[in-house]
């Protein structure tokens, strides 16, 4: 296995790979009166692994903590993963900042100005003469692999376990319950190891059985690396960069205190029984169990002090059940199995699935990075217009709190973005594009000329309004609106002699390969900005107060949607409609799928959808593009386009045996994909703004479609 390269086939065998999942007719048609059977809904989706899957581990967690393991329930064999989809405990606190190189210390960054109407305006996009100083504020801070735990297994002849030495693979993950069971043999010998993640705090417990352990020939290793900007966020071979310090012991635990450069957390382990820990070697630790076949520990992360009082392991694993129970029977639930399309068991396993993989990677106290708590994608840090396609779907499965926490990061981080609008010459918060806990922009040659993610946070405080419609909302939101909006106000340009007011240039669209300064009016940025003004003085008048007139301006003034040969553009600079770029993102689509297109002309939406089908290079696309495509579909009531796009066969849209979403090499898990088709599988089950008056409008006809716990009134509304 080691060193095993990762192609395509791999990728088709790990979505493949659902062995052991109960075997259900689609035939079958239960009561349609009845409550949807939840336990049944989700368990006959609990992914079963029966041998190494590189690009398919499975992953508990809680949102602010994730743990991601290889067959054996631990990271044992974390070599024949690292290069497909490396194998890390993460949190959203556990970042580390390499020291800057001293050529670099006291020297400035250097901006890139653009001409944007008769004045510079400057962005972090240059990188001529100054790469070293661009990747350096790239790269850091990234996310840190806080720790490797895995098994130490022991030949008869005292060497290592290698990844074949072990047979008979059973591993599964029990999503009713959100533990992990692995089942393995070696050399004859039966081991079983479940592991879970405490629903509240960051902190792993594991239950190890085997006669091995009292043999000697099974320990569980603790080892630490010095941190990295790759996507492995873990650098093993910079043993003198880092320190692990045993600081407190007893007979049942352990405290570590972890420094790397200027940052530092703890480590605490507490087991049960008779066992010692010890240090193998530099920042390698081993816990031996002493004449008993059993071995429950708890291992918990913390960034400030050692956790005082650690849950044991027999308490975490009752408090993963009832959390994820409440969790699977508290929230939303949509049940295809009754339909006779072939591909509805598919699509109610990826919609499980997602469910699943969105609760313990997005629904923390940051926005999520696009891979979120399972392995590194952009040094770790995250991209803010991606947020939408995380956590905006919570609100839709009834499940608000999980898209709350991560808001109230926008208030914590206000004060520079009022900085980044004021260093431009614009009023209000312009909200970074990738960024981590500070809120501080990242060098980039596309990221900082971005606008779709600024109406994000007026969207978000929409969502929690309507759910929660009370004076507590709009005051807690306010100045996040009002701010936001004051930068839309401010950053069109008022082309007097046509009377009308222009978003760029310099803008790069949603659809990233249109350069800046040739950019002018984007389709989806257009309607999305007539959203947020109009939302935000809405916003005004829910709290009494008058009603903007700069913002009634702009929306009153603001230039009509590109088109060109009967269907919308990227944007109104676009030398051809699709001839030429029809790549990345079909951003026009999400002016009527995202939105509500109310300056959308159906028909010619509806042309444009058709043409995107034929024509665009879906090869060339992302995750989110999918269900976004779906969107639009639905909502111009091409409900058997919305199925096909939902489960359109090309690269970017597998789901593998977990429900990750493959994207690349680099990109093994694309989590707005799982978040965005949760969005439009609860628009397309429970409707939309002026949606047909039917069941499942955005379903076809003859698909059965079960639906229970939405709130319906939100649906009215986007």
């Amino acid at each position: 296995m080691k060193n095993s390269k990762i192609t395509r086939r791999t990728f088709i065998g790990a979505v493949a790979a659902t062995g052991g999942l109960a075997k259900i007719s689609l035939g079958q048609k239960p009561k349609t009166t009845s409550k949807i059977d939840r336990f049944a809904l989700v368990t006959r989706h609990n992914p079963v692994l029966r041998k190494i899957e590189p690009l398919s581990p499975l992953s508990v967690g809680n949102g602010e903590f994730a743990f991601t393991c290889d067959a054996t329930g631990l990271q044992t064999f974390d070599d024949d993963y690292k290069d497909a989809m490396p194998l890390c405990t993460m949190s959203n606190w556990g970042w580390h900042t390499k020291p800057m190189p001293e050529n670099l210390i006291g020297k400035t960054y250097q901006m890139t100005e653009y001409d944007t109407y008769d004045r510079k305006v400057a962005y972090h996009t240059g990188r001529a003469g100054q790469q070293e100083h661009y990747d350096y504020l790239r790269e850091n801070p990234h996310r840190l692999h806080l720790g490797k735990i895995g098994l130490r297994l022991l030949k008869a002849d005292g060497s290592e376990a290698q990844a074949d030495d072990i047979k008979d693979i059973e591993q599964k993950l029990d999503l009713w319950t959100g533990i992990i069971e692995s089942r393995f043999k070696f050399e004859g010998k039966v081991v079983t190891v479940r592991t879970v993640a405490h629903p509240t705090h960051d902190l792993l417990a594991v239950s190890i059985e085997s006669g091995l352990l009292a043999e000697g020939k099974l320990a569980v290793r603790l080892a630490f690396p010095y941190g990295s900007q790759t996507m492995q966020a873990a650098d093993w071979n910079a043993p003198e960069k880092h320190q692990s310090k045993v600081i407190s012991q007893t007979a049942n635990r352990a405290e570590i205190q972890r420094v790397l450069d200027n940052d530092k957390y703890f480590t605490s382990v507490s087991w049960s029984g008779n066992a010692k820990f010890e240090t193998e070697k530099t920042h390698h630790f081993v816990l031996k169990p002493r004449a008993n076949q059993k071995l429950e520990f708890s291992l918990a992360f913390a960034p400030n002090a050692p956790v005082k009082n650690l849950p044991t392991s027999n308490a975490t694993f009752a408090a993963s059940e009832n959390y994820w129970k409440d969790f699977w029977t508290k929230g939303a639930a949509v049940e295809l199995i009754e339909s006779n399309d072939k591909r509805a068991k598919e699509l109610e396993r990826r919609i499980v699935l997602s469910q699943y993989l969105t609760a313990i990677n997005c629904s923390g106290s940051l926005p999520p990075q696009e891979t979120g708590l399972t392995t590194n994608s952009w040094y770790g840090k995250f991209h803010l217009e991606m947020h939408w396609w995380h956590a905006a779907q919570f609100a839709l499965w009834n499940r608000l709190p999980m898209l709350e926490k991560s808001l109230d990061w926008y208030a914590r981080v206000l004060p520079s973005a009022k900085a980044r609008a004021r260093q431009q010459g614009y009023a209000g918060a312009r909200w970074a594009k990738m960024t981590d806990a500070s809120g501080r922009d990242s060098p980039s040659g596309i990221g900082p000329l971005l606008i779709w993610q600024q109406p994000h946070p007026i969207f978000y405080a929409e969502l929690c309004y309507q759910l929660k419609p009370t004076r507590t909302t709009l005051l807690k939101f306010k100045q996040i609106v009002e701010e936001t909006a004051e930068f839309m106000d401010s950053f069109p340009y008022y082309e007097a002699k046509k009377d009308r007011y222009v978003l760029g240039p310099p803008v790069i669209p949603a659809q990233e390969n249109h350069p800046a300064k040739e950019t002018w009016n984007p389709t989806f940025e257009l309607e999305y900005w007539n959203y947020g003004l109009k939302k935000a003085n809405e916003w005004r008048e829910r709290l009494g107060i008058k009603r903007n007139p700069r913002w009634d301006d702009v929306i009153k003034k603001l230039s009509p949607l590109p088109v060109k040969d009967g269907v919308y553009m990227a944007h109104e600079n676009c030398p051809q409609t699709f001839t030429e770029r029809n790549i990345d993102h079909p951003s026009m689509l999400g002016a009527y799928g995202i939105l509500t297109g109310e300056l959308v002309d159906k028909e010619t939406m509806r042309r444009t959808l058709r043409k995107v089908m034929k024509e665009w290079k879906w090869e060339d696309t992302w995750g989110w593009d999918y269900p976004m495509t779906a969107m639009t579909a639905a909502r111009l009531g091409e409900t058997a386009t919305a199925i096909d796009a939902l489960l359109l066969d090309t690269p970017k849209n597998g789901y593998a045996a977990n429900g990750h979403n493959y994207q690349r090499p680099n990109l093994p898990l694309y989590l707005p994909g799982n978040g965005g088709l949760l969005y439009a599988v609860a628009l397309m089950a429970m409707g939309w703004k002026d949606a047909p008056k039917q069941p499942a409008p955005g379903f076809p006809k003859d698909w059965k479609v079960r639906v229970e716990d939405f709130n319906a009134a939100l649906f009215q509304t986007i």
